[in-house]
């Protein structure tokens, strides 16, 4: 029966899933642990969660933040106290974020931390100074967040000067915004290394907000032009990742944490351990099990019709 757009709701829901499913597609999920200021600017803590992430979970990414402070806040901004007081680590809101910075030293030692563990170092960078930052490190990928992601001095520096992938949210942004970022980097020729990611802003996010069909019209929509399609949560629990997954999402993103009581904005949507390392096992599991079977009957099947099945099979009359 052909799909169409009159079609019934729940038919045309489940033809967008089918067609957004990576079936028989090599790629792995890719997981990311997002540390951010998780670390509560301990870097020994950051360095503990890094060896946890890649060891423990089994993540494929580590990733923190990077901010100057004062260029990305104006005066008043910084002078304000944080909107949250009890998650405040600073009498103002700009002494609360840069208590929270590392440095770029701190930031090489980091990505020395991730190396040794086997995971690969990545950092969300919010003005063109901690842009500048990250890439004297060289990683593999560099994130642009939802907040800044019409920064176009940002984004234009990144394309010019940056020479890996570039990750970028689509969180609290409108269609027409989008067009205007995926156009900017058709222009720039670096769509190619582009990877998008659905993303709805909220910390934590309702599971009717999740919105995972957006994962299947970012596909159908740039499939063709940007390099991948993932997906940033922050909701609770792990079951919605997998089902990203199964919608065709190549990277999966989420907070990390060691102990999600600790003080922090962010500490309630994060993953703990024990989290992390299941929601990478059921993505992986996940993917592996999006294929046809590539024969009538498989030989785990055989088996098991040679045993349970031959007495029902009987020659027509």
């Amino acid at each position: 029966m052909a799909v169409s757009e009159n079609s019934p709701p729940l038919l045309l829901v489940f033809d967008r899933i089918l067609k957004g499913l990576q079936v028989n597609n090599p790629i792995k999920p890719r997981i990311i642990a997002e540390i951010g200021c998780n670390h509560k600017g301990d870097f020994s803590i950051a360095e503990e969660m890094v060896r946890v992430a890649a060891e423990y979970c089994k993540v494929d990414v580590v990733k923190f933040q990077k901010r100057c402070v004062k260029e990305l806040l104006s005066p008043a901004e910084y002078s304000k106290p944080h909107p949250v007081p009890e998650n405040s680590y600073g009498p103002t809101y700009g002494a609360h974020r840069e208590f929270l910075e590392f440095d770029v030293k701190q930031h090489r030692r980091l990505q020395e931390v991730c190396r040794e563990a086997g995971v690969v170092y990545s950092a969300s960078v919010w003005d063109l100074t901690s842009a500048r930052e990250m890439v004297s490190l060289q990683p593999g990928l560099l994130k642009v967040p939802s907040a800044c992601n019409l920064n176009f001095d940002l984004l234009s520096f990144l394309c010019d000067s940056f020479g890996g992938e570039i990750h970028l949210s689509f969180g609290m942004t409108t269609k027409e915004e989008e067009e205007r970022i995926v156009d900017f980097f058709r222009e720039k020729r670096r769509s190619g290394d582009l990877v998008v990611y659905a993303c709805t802003s909220g910390y934590p996010v309702p599971f009717e907000d999740v919105c995972l069909l957006e994962i299947t019209r970012l596909r159908e929509k740039w499939g063709g032009i940007v390099k991948s399609v993932g997906f940033s949560g922050h909701h609770l629990g792990i079951a919605v990742d997998s089902a990203a997954v199964a919608l065709g999402a190549e990277w999966i993103e989420r907070h990390f944490t060691l102990d999600r009581t600790w003080k922090g904005t962010d500490q309630a949507a994060s993953l703990e351990p024990d989290g992390m390392r299941k929601l990478a096992r059921d993505c992986r599991a996940v993917k592996r099990a999006l294929t046809f079977k590539n024969s009538e009957l498989l030989p785990i099947e055989t088996v098991q019709r040679e045993k349970l099945k031959s007495g029902q099979i009987r020659p027509r009359k």
